[in-house]
C-alpha cells in the first residue's frame, strides 16, 4: 500500500461507522426536482426580525469584530439568565452557569464531549433529533436507545428506570422536548415522573428545549426547574426568533462542570461570532416575545395541514408543539419511508423527509410546516391526488 493510500484511511476510525446526515442528503437529492414543493427543512421560513437585524448591522458598524469573551459577552449571557427565568422558571448564575454556543447543536458538542469517556453509555429516546447519536459515538460511548413508538411517541418513566438499571454506564440521558420529528412534549406531571426516576442515579440528563416557544395549548415546562442539580439545558434563538443562520445557542448547567464545558467550546470555537451576539442580545431582551406571531402563523398552518391528511387518511402523530408532523405511511403502501418519499417526491413534486433518517422511524415521514400557507396548500393538493391514484 503506498503512502496515498495510507493517508486516505488513516483517518479517525470512529468515524467509520457514522454516515453523514441523511436528511440533508436526501434533501439535496430532490431538490433537482423542477417545481419540487420542500416540506423538509427544519427551520423557520420567516426572516429574522428587523429590529434583530438592525442590531447586528449597528454592531458591524461600531467594528464589534473582536474577540469576546469565550463563553460569550456577558451581557448577553445576563440575557440568556433574564430570558430562562421570565419565560419557564429556571434560575441559572450567568458569570458561571451560562455558555453562549453556536447554535443549540454546539451545546450538543461541548457538552457530551465534556462529559463522555470511552465505555459510558448514552441513553436516547427515539425517534430524535439524530445528531446525538453521532457525537456520542466520536466520543467513544454507546448510544442506547429506548424506542417510544409504543408509549406514544414519549419516555415512559418506568421505561426510563428499567434502562437505567440494565446499563449501570449510563452517563447521560438525551431529552427533546418538543420533540423532533414527533411535535410531542410533556406536561409538568410528565416530567416530574421522569425527573422522579433521574433523581435516583448519577447521571445527567441533556434536556434540548430549543422548541420551547413553539408550543400551542400548554406552558412549557423546563427539566432545569425540575431537576437543575442534574440538568444540562439547551435552548437558543434559533427557532424561536427565526436565526438559524446566526447560530447563537444557550447551554445551562450546574457549576459544577461548566468549566469543563467551556473548555470544550472554547477549544473548538473560541467563541460565538460577535456580530451575532449582539443581535442575539436584542432577540433576548427587546425580542423577547418575537416568537409569538410565529407560533400562531404555525398553529393556522398546522390545523390546515392536520385537516387535508385527516381527509387523505393519513395518520399522523399528535404535535403539542414544533413545527412538523410525524405521519404514518398507509398500510397500503410500501413501508420503506425512503422509497415513499422519493415516490412522492418524483410524482406528486412534494418533499418530506422519510422517517427512518431518525432512529426507530422507519414506515413513517416528517413533514415540516415551516412552510408559506400558498405551499402547504399546493403541498396539500398535490399529495391529495398522489393518494388517491396510489
Amino acid at each position: 500500500m503506498g503512502v496515498k493510500e495510507v493517508l486516505t484511511i488513516n483517518t479517525n476510525h470512529r468515524l467509520d461507522g457514522i454516515q453523514p446526515s441523511s436528511i440533508l442528503s436526501f434533501n439535496e437529492q430532490i431538490s433537482t426536482i423542477a417545481d419540487i414543493v420542500k416540506l423538509t427543512v427544519g427551520e423557520p421560513d420567516f426572516n429574522t426580525p428587523e429590529h434583530v437585524k438592525e442590531a447586528g448591522i449597528k454592531s458591524i458598524q461600531q467594528n464589534e469584530s473582536h474577540y469576546t469573551n469565550s463563553s460569550g459577552r456577558l451581557d448577553l449571557r445576563e440575557a440568556m439568565s433574564h430570558y430562562l427565568e421570565s419565560k419557564y422558571d429556571v434560575h441559572y448564575d450567568p458569570s458561571t452557569q451560562i455558555v453562549a454556543t453556536a447554535g443549540a447543536t454546539g451545546g450538543i458538542y461541548a457538552g457530551l464531549t465534556a462529559l463522555l469517556n470511552p465505555g459510558d453509555e448514552v441513553i436516547i429516546p427515539v425517534p430524535t433529533f439524530p445528531l446525538y447519536i453521532p457525537i456520542t459515538i466520536m466520543n467513544g460511548a454507546t448510544p442506547i436507545f429506548i424506542d417510544t413508538s409504543k408509549t406514544g411517541f414519549k419516555l415512559n418513566p418506568e421505561v426510563l428506570d428499567k434502562t437505567l438499571k440494565e446499563h449501570p454506564k449510563t452517563k447521560v440521558v438525551v431529552l427533546n422536548f418538543p420533540n423532533n420529528p414527533t411535535g410531542t412534549t410533556f406536561d409538568e406531571n410528565e416530567l416530574e415522573d421522569i425527573a422522579a426516576v433521574l433523581k435516583k442515579y448519577p447521571v445527567y440528563a441533556m434536556s434540548d428545549e430549543v422548541y420551547s416557544e413553539l408550543i400551542y395549548d400548554q406552558k412549557h415546562v423546563s427539566l432545569g426547574r425540575l431537576l437543575p442539580e442534574q440538568t444540562i439545558l439547551l435552548n437558543g434563538v434559533s427557532k424561536s426568533h427565526a436565526m438559524t443562520g446566526w447560530r447563537v445557542g444557550i447551554l445551562a448547567a450546574p457549576k459544577a462542570i461548566i468549566p469543563k464545558i467551556a473548555m470544550v467550546h472554547q477549544f473548538t470555537i473560541t467563541n460565538v461570532t460577535a456580530i451575532a451576539q449582539a443581535a442575539a442580545l436584542e432577540a433576548l431582551t427587546a425580542g423577547i416575545d418575537d416568537a409569538v406571531l410565529m407560533r400562531d402563523e404555525y398553529k393556522r398552518r398546522l390545523d390546515f395541514v392536520v385537516s387535508k391528511l385527516s381527509e387523505m387518511g393519513i395518520d399522523f402523530v399528535s404535535p403539542k408543539g414544533t413545527f412538523y408532523l410525524f405521519c404514518k405511511i398507509p398500510q397500503r403502501m410500501t413501508q420503506d419511508s425512503f422509497a415513499f418519499c422519493l415516490k412522492l417526491a418524483e410524482e406528486a413534486k412534494v418533499a418530506v423527509i422519510p422517517g427512518a433518517c431518525f432512529p426507530s422511524g422507519e414506515g413513517y415521514f416528517r413533514l415540516s410546516y415551516a412552510a408559506s400557507f400558498e405551499n402547504l396548500k399546493l403541498a396539500m393538493t398535490r399529495m391529495a391526488k398522489f393518494m388517491e391514484v396510489n
